[in-house]
């Protein structure tokens, strides 16, 4: 099998860089006529899948509104699930787990091992040391799936935690600057082997499209991480996957765009989904270009 990289690379080629979200929260299923329960909550998640499964490169459910509604709505998110591997899709889980020892490997065997939660990739929070994320990242490797770490993020509190200097290390080795610095070196490391091979790394990175300048303040190196690079907040949440693109350099190329509003505003008709899902990625494969 090969590996959440190389496939991820290869959809991005045939359908463009659009990550298109699955979000049913109350105020969208409001919007599309829907009740807040199980019912209309498995309504649109099997919409959006009917609407995007074969024609994406990636899709990415929100695991909080499934889990939200409690056993039946992860029934649901299983659905889902199951929905896009049958259409040959990439499912990336946003779950953002992130915790230590024998939790974190419980969490990692939920969604990188094969089971009815298991999918392509999750993200995953770092905040208790990207080394705590050790589980996850060696299960993904060896189920050829992967995961993408949250690195820079668009909200303000973010920054007094991601901008932060890095400590010492335990060794004495001196920190690579910032803590974002930090966990940009521990993919970088993480995707030596894929690197070597000239292969995307399965080992990604969130980083918001709304903080290119970031990325140059903090003198990241993203390019040198050889991950793909999740980047939500293009286009409603006011980012430019231009500046982006600027910032990263050569990285542009592995930029996928994270977009939930502007393409789940156009439901709740599956054909209107669909095309407005291939109008977004055309435009997006135009600002990254």
């Amino acid at each position: 099998m090969s590996t959440f990289g190389e496939r991820l690379s290869a959809a991005m080629a045939q359908h463009g860089p659009l990550c298109a979200g699955i979000d049913p929260h109350a105020g969208l299923l409001s919007a599309w006529g829907l009740d807040d329960d199980v019912a209309g909550l498995e309504t649109f998640s099997l919409r959006c899948v009917e609407a995007f499964g074969g024609n994406l490169a990636c899709v990415k459910p929100q695991s909080a509104f499934f889990e939200r509604h409690g056993a039946a709505g992860i029934g649901v998110l299983e659905r889902v699930i199951a929905g896009l591997r049958d259409a040959g899709t990439l499912c990336l889980l946003d779950v953002k787990r992130g915790d230590i020892g024998s939790t974190m490997t419980g969490y990692a065997q939920a969604y990188l091992a094969d089971g009815p939660l298991s999918v392509d990739a999750i993200t995953v929070s770092p905040y208790l040391g990207y080394e705590s994320l050790r589980p996850a990242l060696d299960l993904a490797t060896a189920n050829d799936r992967g995961v993408f770490v949250l690195t820079l993020t668009s909200n303000p509190e973010g920054q007094r935690v991601q901008h932060a200097s890095a400590p010492p290390t335990h060794d004495g080795a001196a920190p690579p600057g910032s803590v974002a610095a930090e966990i940009v070196a521990g993919v970088t490391a993480d995707n030596a082997v894929a690197r070597a091979k000239h292969l995307l790394g399965s080992v990604g990175m969130v980083v918001g499209a709304t903080v290119a300048d970031d990325v140059r303040r903090l003198h990241l190196d993203l390019s040198a991480a050889n991950g793909p690079l999740l980047a939500p907040g293009i286009g409603a949440q006011g980012g430019s996957g231009s500046d982006l693109a600027a910032a990263v350099g050569t990285a542009r190329a592995a930029i996928l765009a994270a977009s939930s509003r502007e393409v789940l505003g156009a439901g709740p008709d599956v054909a209107q989904l669909r095309d407005a899902a291939r109008r977004t990625s055309t435009r997006l494969a135009e600002e990254l270009a």
